[in-house]
């Protein structure tokens, strides 16, 4: 996700001009953002900019506005986006499970396009290490001795129809049982049966 981000932000950087209206004798904001490092002029670039159209988990789950857009998605149809999920790695500006937050980006890129709410349809497929962020918060709690901080974002995505599958591989490996998952989750044999028949209903695969 950061590799996109970055690819991204320096667009940012590189369409975007820094304000030369201050006083001669104060620095200028670009002087200013030449001695952070890459990633935080980015950020401090990108943030009086970003909107956030449903989801606000951060400045990683924000939308650049684009003015004279001259090719857009068609509203009229249903986007099927299926999310795998395998990973641990924790976003750094929210402490959210990183792809979690990225899944709120892609949903917020949506609708910054015009696709209505009612016609996006995501279903998120976890194996992996990723299981624990999608654990009840006393599992969540005995095991890393904190709240699971992932789950308001969640229940948001659940709340606009997101559908949950769980791995029951990995499930067994990672020793994460069904009571430890949160209860909206259904449980499949494999994430890779899932993975296969999402796409042959039509589902687009991120990740």
């Amino acid at each position: 996700m950061k590799k996109n981000l970055i690819y991204l932000f320096v667009g940012l950087i590189s369409t975007m001009g820094y304000s030369q209206d201050k006083d001669a004798t104060q620095p200028s904001d670009s002087a200013k953002v030449d001695h952070m490092d890459p990633m935080t002029a980015m950020i401090e670039k990108f943030k009086p900019v970003a909107v956030y159209p449903k989801f606000n988990v951060g400045v990683f789950s924000g939308v650049v506005p684009v003015e004279n857009v001259t090719e857009a998605p068609d509203p009229t149809l249903d986007y099927k986006l299926m999310f795998e999920l395998t990973k641990t790695e924790t976003d750094t500006i929210s402490g959210l499970n990183a792809d979690l937050v990225e899944i709120a980006r892609v949903i917020n890129l949506h609708l910054a396009s015009g696709i209505p709410e009612n016609k996006i349809f995501p279903v998120v497929v976890v194996h992996g290490p990723a299981l624990n962020a999608f654990s009840t918060n006393a599992f969540y709690n005995e095991k890393f001795k904190k709240n699971n901080p992932n789950l308001e974002l969640i229940d948001e995505l659940a709340d606009m129809g997101t559908k949950f599958i769980a791995c029951g591989q990995a499930m067994f490996f990672f020793d994460v049982d069904k009571e430890a998952l949160l209860p909206i989750f259904k449980v499949s044999l494999t994430a890779q049966t899932i993975l296969s028949s999402y796409q042959m209903k039509g589902y687009v695969k991120y990740w």
